[in-house]
């Protein structure tokens, strides 16, 4: 599981800052759609709401990261 979750990290890192914003918003729009299934009772799979918000707190921690380190530098 560990190398799952390095995997997409380093696949996150190669992306654009534009790129991951887009992925956000993505991963947001999911993560409502997942609520909305959840309060409807037609969610299919819990887990998915879980590893949709691990994945939103992976790309907000790599734009700050950027954000640091554009700041440090500039």
């Amino acid at each position: 599981m560990a190398a799952d979750k390095t995997l997409q990290v380093e696949e996150l890192r190669q992306l654009s800052d534009d790129q991951l914003s887009e992925k956000l918003v993505a991963l947001k729009k999911e993560q409502f759609n997942l609520r909305f299934q959840d309060a409807t009772g037609q969610l299919q799979s819990t887990a998915r709401v879980r590893q949709v918000r691990r994945a939103v707190a992976r790309v907000k921690t790599l734009q700050n990261q950027r954000k640091a380190a554009a700041k440090v530098e500039g």
